[in-house]
């Protein structure tokens, strides 16, 4: 019954900026912790960027300086705002969430993508 939502995706220019949101829904008891993966035509899926309980942020280094991701735990949302936006950084960005229901273990959900396109 959890549910992740994504939005915010679209076509930006090199150098520019493009904030994504991720809302998670259904009967969630902890989010134990949030972020964002890629995946570009013809690679792999890739981690980007996590935000755990606790105030805790980690970055991929292709990433980092370059993107933010932030929780609001009162929305059970994750954020992730893309600066400085590169070619490189197009892909379908994929909300990825840990959640413990109230009738089972927390396991990990993950949204069905967003695509971001950074071109002229």
């Amino acid at each position: 019954q959890v549910q992740l939502v994504e939005s915010g995706g679209g076509l930006v220019q090199p150098g520019g900026s493009l904030r994504l949101s991720c809302a998670a829904s259904g009967s969630i008891v902890n989010i134990n912790a949030m972020g964002w993966y890629r995946q570009a035509p013809g690679k792999e899926r890739e981690w980007v960027a996590s935000a755990i309980s606790g105030g805790i942020t980690n970055y991929a280094d292709s990433v980092k300086g370059r993107f933010t991701v932030s929780r609001d735990n009162a929305k059970n949302t994750v954020y992730l705002q893309m600066n400085s936006l590169k070619p490189e950084d197009t892909a379908v960005y994929y909300c990825n969430a840990n959640i413990r229901g109230r009738i089972t273990l927390a396991y990990d959900y993950w949204g069905q993508g967003t695509q971001v396109t950074v071109s002229s």
